[in-house]
C-alpha cells in the first residue's frame, strides 16, 4: 500500500508528502497512507492545472425562463396545486433536507451555524430552532411527522449532534432526524502543493454543497428515503429565518407541471444587484452568476417591463426521489476560490499565513440543474421568505434578518 501511495504521489509531484511520511511513526504513516489512496489527487491537480480556464459564455445560449409568480395565479390554479401538495404531504411523502455544513465564523461566532442564536420578536432562537418549529406547524397541519435530514461537515458533524442532543431536538423526534456529511477535497497551495495539517494528514476542506447529491448516496440517506416511501425531498439552508420548508404549493406546481426539479425565485432589487439569477443555458435550466451574465443582458426587459434575468436564487429547492438518485452518480464541475489556510512546514512547524495561500474546490448544488430538461420556479415574495443571515452586520445580517423575521409574526 505505501509503494502505491509513493507512486500516486510521485505521478503528481507531491515528493514533499512522501518525506513527510518517512517522519512519521508506522501509526500516522499507515493513515496517511491510507487518506493517499483514498484521495482523488489527479483530479485536484488537474483543477490547479486549469485554473486560467475561467467560465465563458462563448457560444452559449443563455435564455430567459419560465416562472410561475404567485401573485398572478388564478384562485383555482393556486388552490389546485396547494392540495396537490398537500395530498402528498398528508400521505407522509415528504421530507426536508437542511444544509448545515458551516461554521459562524463570518458572524463572529464559535461553532456550526445552526447553534447561532437570534433576539427575535417571540424569544431568542437558534437557527436550528427556527426550522424545528417549522416542522413542528407542519406535522400538526398535515398530521404526519416530517423525516428531518442534517447535512453536516467534518468540521461541524460531532458539534451539532452534541448540540442538538443537549437541546432535545428542540422537542422534535429523535428517530426522525438523521445527520449525512458532505464530501471532502483537498486543499491546494497557490504553488500547486498539498498541505500538512495539525494532524499530519494531508488538508482537506467542505467540497460545497453540491456534494450533497454523492453525499445522500454514500451516507445512506437516499435508501433511507425510499425505505419510507419518500417521494418529494425539499433542501434548504439552515441560515434564512424565513424560509419556508414546507410549501404544499411549490410541490404542487411542481407535480402538475410535470417537473422532478423545482426552486423557488425572488425578484432582483435593481439590475445589478450580485446575485445569481434564473435561466436557460443551451436549452437546459441554470443560474448564472451576476459576474458571468452579459453586460446587455443585465438590464433587458421583456414586453411587462420586468428583467429577464431577474429571479434570483435563494436557496430553496425541491427535488423528487427520482431526481436525487440520479444525480448521485453525476460527476460535478468545480469552482475555485481562495483562501487563507494554516499548515505545517517541512519541520514540523506551524505556520499561519497572513494572505490567502490555498485554493478550495466547490461544486454548487444549482449545476445539477442542466441535467434537467425543465424545472419549475415559484417567484415569492422577498419580504416573505427571503431573510439570510450571513454577514455580522449589513446586508443579510442578523440585524436585517430580524427585522424581517419580526414583521411577519
Amino acid at each position: 500500500m505505501e509503494e502505491m501511495a509513493v507512486e500516486i504521489l510521485k505521478k503528481f509531484n507531491q515528493e514533499h508528502i512522501i518525506d513527510w511520511m518517512n517522519k512519521l511513526n508506522n501509526e500516522e504513516k499507515n493513515k496517511l497512507v491510507e487518506q493517499v489512496l483514498n484521495l482523488n489527487i489527479s483530479q485536484v491537480v488537474d483543477l490547479y492545472n486549469n485554473l486560467s480556464k475561467k467560465f465563458e459564455i462563448g457560444d452559449k445560449k443563455i435564455e430567459k425562463i419560465s416562472v410561475t409568480d404567485i401573485d398572478k395565479l388564478s384562485k383555482d390554479d393556486f388552490e389546485n396545486h396547494k392540495n396537490k401538495g398537500i395530498e402528498i404531504i398528508k400521505n407522509g411523502k415528504y421530507a426536508v433536507v437542511t444544509m448545515a455544513g458551516g461554521q459562524g465564523t463570518r458572524l463572529g461566532h464559535k461553532g456550526p451555524k445552526g447553534t447561532f442564536k437570534v433576539d427575535l420578536k417571540d424569544g431568542d432562537k437558534y437557527l436550528f430552532q427556527i426550522i424545528v418549529e417549522s416542522l413542528q406547524k407542519a406535522n400538526e397541519r398535515y398530521g404526519v411527522i416530517i423525516p428531518w435530514y442534517l447535512m453536516t461537515s467534518e468540521e461541524n458533524n460531532d458539534q451539532t449532534l452534541e448540540f442538538l442532543e443537549e437541546h432535545n431536538y428542540f422537542g422534535y423526534p429523535k428517530e426522525k432526524v438523521k445527520l449525512f456529511k458532505q464530501g471532502k477535497a483537498p486543499l491546494i497551495s497557490t504553488e500547486g502543493k498539498l498541505l500538512i495539517g495539525k494532524d499530519k494528514l494531508i488538508k482537506e476542506a467542505s467540497d460545497g454543497n453540491g456534494s450533497i447529491y454523492k453525499s445522500l448516496k454514500v451516507d445512506g440517506m437516499l435508501d433511507d428515503m425510499k425505505n419510507n416511501n419518500i417521494e418529494w425531498i425539499f433542501v434548504g439552508g439552515v441560515d434564512n429565518i424565513l424560509l419556508k420548508i414546507v410549501d404544499p404549493l411549490l410541490v404542487g406546481i411542481t407535480v402538475n407541471q410535470n417537473n422532478k426539479i423545482a426552486s423557488k425565485s425572488v425578484v432582483k432589487t435593481n439590475p445589478r444587484e450580485r446575485a445569481g439569477v434564473f435561466c436557460k443555458i443551451d436549452g437546459k435550466p441554470g443560474i448564472i452568476e451576476y459576474s458571468e451574465l452579459p453586460e446587455e443582458m443585465v438590464e433587458e426587459v421583456d414586453e411587462n417591463g420586468e428583467l429577464v434575468f431577474g429571479d434570483v436564487n435563494i436557496l430553496s429547492h425541491l427535488y423528487n426521489i427520482d431526481a436525487l438518485g440520479k444525480m448521485a452518480d453525476k460527476v460535478m464541475p468545480y469552482h475555485i476560490a481562495v483562501k487563507k489556510s494554516e499548515y505545517l512546514d517541512e519541520n514540523g512547524n506551524l505556520v499561519v499565513p497572513e494572505d490567502k495561500n490555498v485554493y478550495k474546490f466547490e461544486s454548487f448544488i444549482f449545476d445539477a440543474f442542466s441535467n434537467f430538461d425543465d424545472i419549475s420556479i415559484l417567484r415569492v415574495k422577498r419580504e416573505e421568505e427571503f431573510a439570510p443571515i450571513k454577514n455580522a452586520e449589513g446586508n443579510d445580517s442578523p440585524e436585517t434578518a430580524i427585522k424581517l423575521y419580526n414583521a411577519r409574526i
